[in-house]
């Protein structure tokens, strides 16, 4: 990257409802206090449309994705345009009858898409029912080039996987984007949920380490309670951040408010910091052969 700041910024939101069109603009309302700000680059959190309707597998549920491009990509496409920014998005896509992806959506200073990027990984855990409704991604690891940058972006589950932001980095990312929704099962202790934190946290910050860029990550805050009886729905733990590229938190948002957060990222450090810790240099790619399997038996 030639340029030697960004400006970036994030929106922690809490979702009541299912109206798109109430947290669309309230979105939009945290957006333009960004771009006033003067951030350049925006990041929304995972799903921010709705709320998460995947703490159950309910067929009904398909009827909240469109398709893209659509009324959403429509409403945030004018945003980024009219506040000359680079918008990162992330939408319940309809692709077809029956297909459906958790996808992230990048508008470079237009109303017009610069890239997108469907979520690969995909979890099936309680309260986390995605892979009935996701199909995983065929984008692959791509960066989306637009005028800031090659944007690496990313979605939630996609943050536990260092091989994903490798090759995001070796794409040529100059920053990895995470949007995100996760939470703590109410019946966790005070000491697991500190755990849980603590691991999701790291994680993110190891892939700024371990490829000299910075990481940037919004996450939902607010309790949503599950339609399941009995389930007990899931706390949105918040604590959105941004990250250097030697994994030094810059900015963090508290637990429970929904909040902006901004950086003015220091671009010209990821090329200091790669000539000093020539992590890439030093890869045994002679040696990883066995990373493409599933388990070496």
């Amino acid at each position: 990257m030639s340029r030697k700041s960004l400006k970036v910024g994030i929106v922690q939101q809490s979702v009541a409802d299912n109206n798109k069109k109430t947290n669309w603009e309230n979105s939009a309302k945290q957006i333009a206090d960004l771009a006033a700000k003067g951030c350049e680059c925006i990041l929304l959190q995972e799903l921010h449309s709705t709320l998460y309707f995947c703490q159950q597998e309910d067929t009904d549920a398909f009827d909240l994705a469109e398709p893209i491009p659509g009324a959403a990509t429509a409403f945030f496409g004018a945003l980024a345009a009219k506040h000359n920014i680079v918008l990162i998005t992330s939408l319940f896509e309809k692709r077809g009858s029956g297909l459906y992806h958790n996808t992230a959506v990048v508008f470079d200073r237009s109303e017009h898409i610069a890239g997108q990027y469907r979520k690969m990984h995909i979890p099936d855990d309680p309260g986390f029912y995605e892979k009935f409704y996701f199909t995983p991604g065929d984008t692959g690891f791509e960066p989306i080039e637009t005028s800031v940058g090659k944007l690496g972006v990313l979605v939630c589950w996609d943050q536990w996987y260092p091989e994903a932001a490798r090759l995001m980095a070796m794409a040529g990312a100059d920053i990895l984007f995470y949007p995100t929704a996760i939470g703590w099962d109410k019946n966790d202790c005070d000491a697991e949920q500190l755990r849980q934190h603590d691991a999701w946290q790291t994680i993110q910050r190891s892939h700024a380490v371990a490829n000299s860029v910075p990481v940037v990550v919004a996450n939902r805050t607010g309790f949503e309670a599950s339609p399941v009886k009995g389930d007990p729905g899931i706390q949105f733990w918040g604590q959105s951040f941004i990250a250097g590229p030697q994994g030094e938190i810059l900015a963090k948002a508290s637990a429970d408010k929904e909040e902006t957060l901004w950086v003015e990222l220091d671009m010209q450090r990821t090329e200091q910091i790669k000539r000093i810790w020539p992590y890439f240099r030093d890869r045994r790619i002679d040696a990883y052969d066995e990373l493409t399997k599933r388990w070496r038996d």
